[in-house]
């Protein structure tokens, strides 16, 4: 029996030294029996894959996947089918981390680098999980005003309460949080199934559209001000994020492993991948029926608005549509109030993702634990801060002005991804390539390791060179030449730093490594030694 179980009425702390393993009270909780065929194995693994792969369907992605149909038609369904298989190969990574090590990616990170790395790293992945958490609760209070005509100011308040949602999840127990989720992704899921499907989108043209071209990362073209290239960067930011990294990394632990036995860390490791690669799947198909919305729902050019509101409206508006079926089911308000269902189930989904991460890398990076209640509740009222200043200030401009408003913060928002994720990508490369820290059946095969480092570098500069327009985003579309030389000299300023602390991170990472073999080597040394004698 475990010292947890032998102190039942231990008194907590709401801030508590941490330093066990990932996410304590549900590490290795989930049994799963031996000797079941391959589909009753899979079923008992799967559920980590499905919270991750939430985060590749959250509120984030829908602006750009819909709005990159509708400038250039099926040519970006190439980046999403790309950011899918990379994040499939990503994930896997993450996962395998957290089973063969033993420990989440942020422990892994902390163990091999100094305090004060620790401590700055900390800081820049909060700030992606809190600009992930704007735009959701952009889509949840936007939801709630489209659903229930609440007024939007008290709709991003009562986003604050879904810490009530996640206290009521913490007591049913890790499994049955999988499968709530796993039935919103079918909701999400079905709502676009069945609008694309009605629209009788062209499927020669998505097919075509898959094989990428030099036309996809072009910035001659310009439509809406998007060029080919920040639509596909757009989709790339918002599709692969580092606090999933994170998050894999640990709940792949909450099934029971005698790691003792290298064929049952093997099977978890293969099943995970299939989980996770099952589930990453449903949100290639979520993403690119957005895309194709994009293409197939609305009339090309028809939707001025490209924000939720702006989505809602042309789906109620038979001018706006582009198929006769389509006009008539809009009649009746089906399409828009499904588009708001789907927005909602999506944001509380990330509500559940967003807040297990969070505390995921506070215990591993500062070795702080603190309630999971309190943890969203703190975050989740940094968030609503930008929000509620974004709304009040234009409460007194026009409607279409609050919307673009909004839309511009959500989308503005993510520019602090670009910093984080090879913070993330970098690191998980770096320890499971290396056969230390993995073993020699658990590294990374040389195909991975090559994909690997493609992607990373690749995705590392496309976030850079993406850099000064997301920066030069936050002033608005009437830019001042003396506001684009500001905004290129923030942004090559900022580049250097990121690259100055990858820098700094890949070497306390080799000499956190050498140390480790040190380690290694003088534990095989004195258990040679107490063997001899």
């Amino acid at each position: 029996m475990s010292e947890k179980e032998n102190t039942p009425n231990r008194k907590h702390k709401l801030i508590e030294y941490a330093n066990g393993p990932s996410l304590e009270e549900i590490n290795g909780t989930i049994e799963v029996p031996k000797n079941l065929s391959f589909w009753k194995t899979l079923f008992a693994y799967s559920g980590p894959g499905a919270l991750v792969a939430v985060g590749y369907m959250d509120p984030g992605n829908w602006s750009t996947s819909i709005t990159g149909g509708q400038n250039y038609q099926y040519m970006l369904m190439s980046v999403i089918l790309i950011s899918s298989l990379i994040a499939m190969l990503l994930q896997y990574m993450a996962a395998k981390l957290g089973i063969v090590s033993q420990m989440d990616l942020a422990q892994a990170i902390r163990a091999r680098t100094s305090r004060s790395l620790g401590i700055v790293l900390w800081i820049l992945t909060e700030l992606a999980i809190m600009a992930t958490d704007i735009a959701e609760v952009i889509g949840a209070a936007i939801a709630l005003y489209l659903l229930f005509n609440i007024p939007l100011v008290i709709a991003v308040f009562i986003t604050v309460f879904d810490v009530l949602v996640l206290l009521l999840l913490t007591k049913i127990g890790f499994r049955k949080i999988e499968a709530i989720v796993v039935c919103l992704i079918l909701v999400i899921l079905f709502v676009f199934v069945y609008q694309v499907a009605l629209s009788d989108p062209d499927w020669g043209g998505v097919i075509k559209g898959l094989v990428p071209t030099a036309a996809t990362f072009s910035t001659g073209r310009s439509v809406n001000g998007m060029t080919p290239l920040s639509g596909a960067l757009g989709i790339i930011g918002a599709t692969v994020m580092p606090h999933n990294l994170y998050l894999h990394s640990a709940i792949s632990q909450t099934r029971k492993i005698d790691h003792k036995d290298e064929a049952d860390v093997a099977r978890t490791v293969k099943f995970a991948a299939w989980d996770s690669n099952i589930q990453l799947s449903f949100a290639f198909i979520v993403n690119s029926l957005l895309l194709i919305m994009g293409v197939a729902v609305f009339k090309s050019g028809a939707v001025k608005d490209p924000s939720f509101f702006g989505l809602y409206e042309a789906l109620s508006n038979t001018s706006m549509l582009s198929n006769g079926i389509l006009i008539s089911v809009a009649k009746s308000g089906a399409l828009s109030a499904l588009f708001a269902i789907a927005l909602l189930a999506s944001g509380q989904n990330s509500t559940i993702t967003g807040t297990l991460t969070g505390q995921v890398i506070m215990e591993g990076f500062v070795h702080m634990r603190m309630p999971l209640w309190l943890r969203r509740l703190v975050t989740r009222l940094i968030s609503v801060i930008p929000v509620l200043i974004c709304v009040m200030l234009t409460s007194g401009k026009s409607a279409i002005d609050e919307h673009t408003a909004l839309n511009n913060l959500m989308n503005n928002s993510q520019v602090f991804l670009a910093f984080a994720l090879p913070f993330s990508m970098l690191p998980l490369l770096m320890m499971t390539d290396s056969k230390a820290e993995m073993g020699k059946r658990f590294k990374n095969s040389t195909w991975v390791s090559i994909l690997g480092w493609l992607s990373v570098i690749g995705l590392t500069f496309l976030n850079l060179l993406g850099l000064p327009d997301s920066i030069a985003g936050f002033f608005g579309d009437g830019i001042t030449a003396s506001e684009q030389t500001f905004s290129n000299i923030l942004a090559y300023v900022l580049i250097a730093a990121i690259l100055a602390l990858l820098a700094w991170t890949i070497f306390d990472l080799r000499r956190g490594n050498k140390k480790f073999l040190e380690k290694q080597a003088a534990i095989a040394a004195e258990k040679a030694k107490d063997g001899a004698q």
